[in-house]
């Protein structure tokens, strides 16, 4: 089975909102999912991860860790994602790749047909989100 490894960021505005991104190509078009893309060779998941942000939405973001590594099994390949928790340092957030974009609260996070994989971190993002407001924001 064909192996695939990308970087993804959860970005999170101080409201504790995070961003989602709709595709708009694909298999899986329509359905949604957090931004990021495919590391170069060379470079570091964290570069990775900001140089797809830039491409992709025109916005520089501050990584703040890890947040989980998922492994799922698509029909056609095996992802590998590792999915950081982020905020946006500048930009505007300019959609370059995907169709729509939306900011969610924890409580709106199930409202969008999330790819599978991207449904594992859904689990550990009310989590994430208590730990801003007890001051474990960076």
């Amino acid at each position: 089975m064909k192996q695939i490894e990308v970087v993804a960021a959860i970005i999170h505005d101080d409201e504790g909102r995070i961003f989602a991104t709709q595709r708009g190509y694909g298999e899986w078009k329509d359905y949604w999912e957090f931004p990021g893309g495919k590391r170069e060779p060379g470079e570091s998941p964290e570069e990775a991860l900001k140089r797809e942000i830039w491409e992709e939405l025109e916005t520089r973001i501050g990584i703040e860790r890890l947040l989980q590594t998922v492994e799922w099994d698509y029909p056609s390949f095996h992802l590998k994602m590792h999915c950081f928790w982020c905020h946006i340092e500048s930009g505007s957030l300019t959609l370059k790749e995907h169709e729509a974009a939306r900011w969610l609260t924890k409580d709106q996070l199930g409202s969008v047909n999330w790819l599978p994989a991207d449904w594992q971190v859904i689990l550990l993002i009310p989590a994430a989100i208590e730990g801003m407001s007890c001051g474990n924001k960076y």
